[in-house]
């Protein structure tokens, strides 16, 4: 429980306007994407490391639960107060400290915005390829916990591949700096990828390193339609077997291109019942190259093509895709949104039995998403407030969960476990495997301070 003396304290640290209790203010940071609330007891708004080291100190003097929150756009409930306690905000904690244009390193702080990055990056001519569908506000730190990935994961990797080190500060106010500017370092265990996907449970980050690539001198971008959901995963498996790498391969599913249709006012084609949106990149003869290729494949899967004419063609193809989960919010009340991944060569009998459940439950299934590297979006379409609705969407997800387990595949791409999945976890993860997670846990914050409630550790 926070006390009076804890809130004066945060005040001498950081400053009446550091730190909020009002109840206004706290249910701004009480909810996320999964639209779940729990109402936190004070928000804090640390400015620098030292800061959050005091911080982390004054709570585990008074053994009060720390969370940290980026922008709050997690699906699985990561940075919800579940037991209460004090929200820590990156929001203040914002600034591109360095790029290296010698090194091809940036270092940053936590809350800088994922698309303010790739702008600064590709002003100097540079790339950090990670692009999550909501990069216009979500922030570094919070890709780093999750481990956040998007379209171009396919051919360029997801968010881990890009850190190099991380600045971080553990429950009583120590601080570890793992990592460093270089791109091989093998001495001792490798806390940096431990670190990464932990969401929030083991230390709090404040600055973090990482790399960058050469900006491609040019992108091109297909549309592919087909008559059937499996069609199109068929197609994926063929690109692939074919040896192009594209740079994204996404897929969209008939209640996905609807939804864009009715409420975003995209319309990509009447017809078809799945689409793959294709981006290739390099130089500008290779990306011809790459096009026709993709085409081809495509079209021997019995897929209809063309290619976007010109960079406004492609943005309004991307466009419709980063329409697709703002666009669900009417077809029901309530979406659950799960994010498995299966081997690609199983993504046609994925979409298949998944398809099946439709007819099972009675509730709308609207699959989409990184098709290319076996990384779809299923939302089930339900009403929390009708307890029927409910009941059948929660053992939809359930069989979901059991299709993809079965098909070698695991319950989350990207999102991450945060509580949404906990019920399941026991489905992919073994009674050893928890044990040693919850080991690593004690060490690193031995009195549940630091996001507790998460990823099944209590």
């Amino acid at each position: 429980m926070v006390k009076g003396a804890f809130i004066r304290r945060l005040r001498k640290l950081l400053g009446e306007d550091g730190i909020t209790t009002r109840v206004e203010d706290l249910l701004c940071y009480s909810f996320d994407a999964t639209q779940e609330e729990y109402l936190p007891q004070v928000v804090t708004f640390p400015q620098n490391t030292q800061q959050v080291q005091e911080l982390m100190r004054l709570a585990w003097e008074e053994e009060i639960p720390i969370i940290p929150r980026g922008a709050g756009s997690g699906f699985t409930g990561g940075s919800l107060p579940v037991k209460g306690g004090m929200v820590v905000s990156t929001e203040r904690l914002n600034r591109i400290l360095e790029i290296d244009e010698e090194n091809l390193t940036v270092l940053v702080e936590p809350g800088v915005v994922t698309a303010k990055l790739q702008q600064a990056a590709e002003a100097l001519g540079l790339f950090y390829p990670p692009d999550p569908a909501s990069m216009e506000f979500c922030t570094i730190g919070g890709n780093v916990a999750e481990n956040a990935g998007g379209p171009r994961a396919v051919k360029y990797g997801v968010t881990r591949d890009y850190v190099l080190g991380i600045e971080a500060v553990l429950p009583g106010g120590g601080m570890i700096i793992t990592g460093r500017k270089v791109m091989k370092d093998v001495v001792g265990y490798d806390l940096t990828r431990l670190l990464v996907g932990s969401e929030g449970t083991l230390a709090f980050f404040t600055k973090i390193l990482l790399k960058l690539l050469p900006l491609p001198p040019t992108t091109g971008t297909l549309l592919a339609l087909f008559s059937s959901r499996e069609q199109a995963g068929d197609a994926v498996a063929a690109i692939i077997r074919s040896r192009i790498l594209p740079t994204a391969i996404e897929f969209i599913d008939r209640g996905a291109l609807e939804a864009v249709r009715r409420y975003a006012g995209i319309d990509i084609d009447a017809q078809a019942q799945g689409v793959l949106l294709i981006e290739v990149d390099g130089e500008e003869d290779v990306v011809m190259h790459l096009l026709e290729g993709v085409a081809r494949v495509c079209e021997q899967v019995g897929g209809i093509t063309r290619v976007a004419k010109d960079q406004a063609e492609a943005q309004e193809l991307w466009r419709a895709r980063r329409a697709i989960s703002p666009s669900l919010v009417h077809v029901a009340p309530t979406k659950i949104n799960e994010d498995i991944v299966v081997p690609r060569s199983l993504l046609p009998q994925a979409l298949a039995r998944i398809e099946a459940l439709e007819g099972r439950y009675g509730l709308p299934i609207i699959c989409y998403g990184h098709a290319g590297d076996g990384n779809i979006h299923v939302n089930v379409m339900t009403d929390r407030r009708d307890p029927e609705k409910w009941s059948k969407a929660q053992e939809a997800v359930r069989d979901i969960f059991a299709i993809t387990v079965e098909l070698g595949g695991t319950l989350s791409g990207e999102h991450g476990v945060g509580i949404t999945k906990v019920p399941y976890l026991s489905m992919e993860l073994s009674p050893r495997v928890m044990q040693l997670f919850k080991g690593i846990k004690g060490i690193f914050d031995p009195k549940n301070l630091l996001n507790p409630g998460k990823m099944g550790l209590g």
